[in-house]
């Protein structure tokens, strides 16, 4: 019976890899994303099935049975009336509910443990399940916070960053309660280290910029998932260890490959903070050229090759339908039609592809960022909706900025670029953005949807 268990944790194992090997492609994500949960079902199953034949209480079972009933509703409940612009606060909720079962897990495995007769690697274990799992609860609700607009930035502010110090020490005192300078039982100081854990979380999030969530997002995913791993090794669940390496390992990753696309430490991310301004840096006026609606779709609906750049401001318009009857109107004038993706655009990892996916954007209009960058004189027109500082040339032209080696999209390079825009408003950096004064570029006014839908509009009348 064991081996059939430890097979089918195998089994389990195997479905996750071959999950995340589908999810690398746009076009396979949704079959990826259902043998990872099929792989996760059978994982759960497996589980019951080895409580059933050991000495785990049936109404131990009955809870955990209902526990599971109870966070498939809400959770289905949640995913349902969720818009798209919203899924970023989302995932970062599920994030949070996954840390909070980690150090909940270590709360109720130190209120069993005798620490005479339990080995100092479990204790050693649980330790670290119940820390990172803390900081990832109050983390992840703090990040969903900010996306969601009701926490705001705190950068800069001296006082957390000392605090932040302060609690990243006092964690370290595992060290001292082995050493037996701490005269508690380890019940008492696990529910200690938990506050402390959970104070910090806050704390390590608080002074980020809601702009870079994405990467705070994929870091707390991360430590989620170690947290994960650390429980799995308590229990000796070779899923659970399997899972929790694996979420582990590709948020780091992504959290990694974020930061390079912003030319940015992990360290600058994390202190909330951008490159400083050199000296003799000097902004000037620029003679901005705009453009009209009618004059928008004549140019758009006579050319050949046309680029579309999403940013943030798509997604807060939620102009993604839109966007893709655009592009079905101007297919029709045989005007063919690419979407350029950065790969830090939006509020999370993958947001502007789960957008325009959500609109039934073909997967095949997607263009990566380098790709597009080596063709881009090739390009009549560039559509840029909401995008500020992965379009400015700045970052590779003028040293002196802040995003100076920051990878972009070279849209400067095209043979016309017109700009949707609120208004002159910087992007996150703080920088003027050299594309807008360029004389290949106009800015037209508005918001994404509306300004879309007058387009689409004008079209329609051509």
């Amino acid at each position: 019976m064991h081996a059939i268990i430890e097979i089918g944790y195998l089994i389990a194992t195997l479905s996750f890899l071959g999950g995340l090997k589908f999810m690398s492609s746009p076009k396979r994500a949704k079959t990826g994303n259902l043998i990872a949960a099929l792989g996760m079902v059978l994982a759960v199953i497996l589980t019951f099935f080895a409580g059933t034949t050991e000495t785990v209480p049936y109404t131990n079972l009955i809870i955990m049975v209902l526990a599971i009933t109870v966070g498939t509703l809400l959770g289905k409940r949640l995913s349902d009336k969720v818009q798209m612009t919203g899924m970023p606060q989302l995932v970062s909720l599920f994030n949070a509910t996954g840390g909070g079962c980690a150090m909940l897990l270590g709360l109720m495995e130190a209120n069993q443990i005798k620490t005479e007769i339990t080995h100092f690697g479990n204790q050693v274990l649980l330790i670290a399940g119940l820390t990172t799992g803390a900081i990832a609860l109050t983390g992840s609700i703090i990040a969903e916070r900010k996306l969601a607009g009701t926490v705001k930035d705190k950068r800069g502010r001296a006082v957390i960053f000392s605090a932040r110090i302060l609690l990243a020490l006092l964690l370290l005192l595992p060290t001292l309660y082995f050493l037996g300078f701490i005269p508690l039982d380890f019940m008492a100081f696990m529910y200690i280290l938990a506050i402390i854990a959970m104070v910090y979380g806050v704390l390590f999030v608080l002074p980020i910029g809601g702009a870079d969530m994405p990467v705070v997002i994929s870091l707390l995913n991360s430590i989620t998932g170690i947290a994960t791993a650390f429980a799995g090794f308590v229990y000796g669940n070779k899923a659970m260890i399997a899972g929790g390496i694996f979420v582990g390992a590709a948020g780091i990753l992504l959290t990694l490959l974020m930061c390079r696309a912003m030319n940015r430490s992990l360290l600058k991310v994390l202190a909330g903070t951008f490159k400083n301004n050199k000296t003799g840096q000097i902004e000037e006026d620029q003679q901005i050229k705009e453009i009209s609606i009618p004059e928008a779709a004549l140019t758009l609906s006579f050319v050949q090759k046309v680029a579309i750049v999403p940013g943030y401001g798509l997604a807060v318009a939620q102009a993604q339908h839109i966007c893709a009857q655009l592009q079905q109107l101007l297919e029709k004038r045989n005007v063919s039609i690419d979407y350029i993706i950065h790969p830090v655009a939006g509020r999370m990892p993958g947001h502007m592809n789960v957008l325009l996916a959500e609109a039934n954007v073909d997967y095949a209009c997607l263009k990566e960022m380098e790709e597009s960058n080596e063709n881009m004189k090739q390009y009549d027109a560039v559509l840029v909706l909401g995008a500020n500082d992965v379009v400015n040339p700045a970052a590779e032209s003028n040293p002196n900025s802040p995003i100076y080696g920051m990878p972009i999209i070279r849209t400067h390079k095209a043979k016309q670029v017109i700009v949707v825009k609120r208004s002159m408003n910087k992007g996150y950096a703080g920088v003027q953005n050299e594309l807008f004064g360029m004389d290949n570029c106009s800015i037209l006014f508005g918001d994404a949807k509306t300004t879309l839908q007058d387009i689409v509009n004008q079209l329609k009348l051509l």
